[in-house]
């Protein structure tokens, strides 16, 4: 199959959509699976991903060179609204903003992102252009950075995102004061670590998905969020999905499928009383 970048496949899938060989909801299916762009020997950028997945595809950044971050995020900026990469350290963003015009660091998350070419520049963070609202909680201030994550993300998705910080359960106060702000939302994450017991009493009281995402935050029994992440296991509340430790970037996609999904399941019944 030709490459994204190579019009041959594009122009004969055309043609037959013109002819009427090919209709366009069969078109869509194809151009779903239209190969990758090379970008030299070193990556492969599916450019499609969006089509089959809802969302485009995200830079993990360590292992990576600057100039290997950089060269991604050129190539892929030409078909996306937003490019993003994670795990970005300070000292790798302070040599990709001479490389990559208009990048924007959110030091907390250690996410970088760029604004498609295509795109009018629009000062971030961006607007919500997503029905659904995510609302992620972190027990203590250092589960910030993975709660950070999981936010930016998502608002980057395009999902409006509310932040309720330091609300654990060592003073359980301060969870139930927000409980008007945990009623509101249609989605929550929810970092902890230590015992990770935040997720359960959330889910207690919650009548939407709660997404868990243990930290490895902790002293040493806690195995760098491993007592977390088992704690979140076998969580006594119902309706508590588990993602793995530090990962935030994965809540915040888990939430917006979720959200993604019942905007699909509201259309198709709309379609069928129309």
């Amino acid at each position: 199959m030709l490459p994204v970048t190579q019009p041959e496949a594009i122009r004969h899938l055309l043609n037959a959509v013109a002819q009427g060989d090919v209709s366009p909801d069969s078109a869509l299916e194809k151009l779903k699976y239209l190969s990758y762009e090379p970008v030299d020997d070193f990556a492969r950028i599916d450019h499609h991903r969006a089509l089959r997945t809802g969302f485009p595809e995200v830079i993990w950044g360590p292992g990576k060179t600057p100039e290997q971050i950089a060269r991604i995020m050129e190539t892929m900026r030409h078909q996306t609204s937003v490019v993003m990469a994670t795990r970005i350290e300070p000292e790798v963003y302070a040599q990709l903003r001479s490389r990559v015009p208009g990048l924007h660091y959110y030091e907390l998350a250690k996410i970088c992102a760029v604004q498609g070419r295509n795109e009018t520049s629009q000062p971030y963070p961006l607007p919500p252009s997503r029905p659904g609202r995510i609302s992620v909680l972190s027990a203590g201030t250092a589960d910030l950075p993975v709660a950070e994550e999981a936010a930016i993300t998502a608002e980057l998705c395009g999902f409006q995102v509310k932040r309720l910080w330091d609300v654990g359960v060592a003073g359980i106060h301060r969870l139930l004061s927000q409980r008007e702000a945990i009623a509101d939302a249609d989605v929550l994450i929810v970092a902890a670590g230590m015992e990770g017991a935040l997720p359960s009493v959330v889910a207690g009281l919650a009548d939407c998905p709660v997404i868990a995402v243990p930290t490895s935050i902790g002293y040493g029994a806690s195995f760098h969020g491993l007592a977390a992440l088992l704690s979140m296991l076998n969580s006594c509340a119902a309706g508590v999905a588990v993602v793995n430790i530090d990962n935030g970037f994965g809540a915040a996609i888990l939430a917006g499928q979720i959200l993604r999904t019942v905007q699909k399941v509201c259309d198709r019944e709309l379609s069928k009383g129309a």
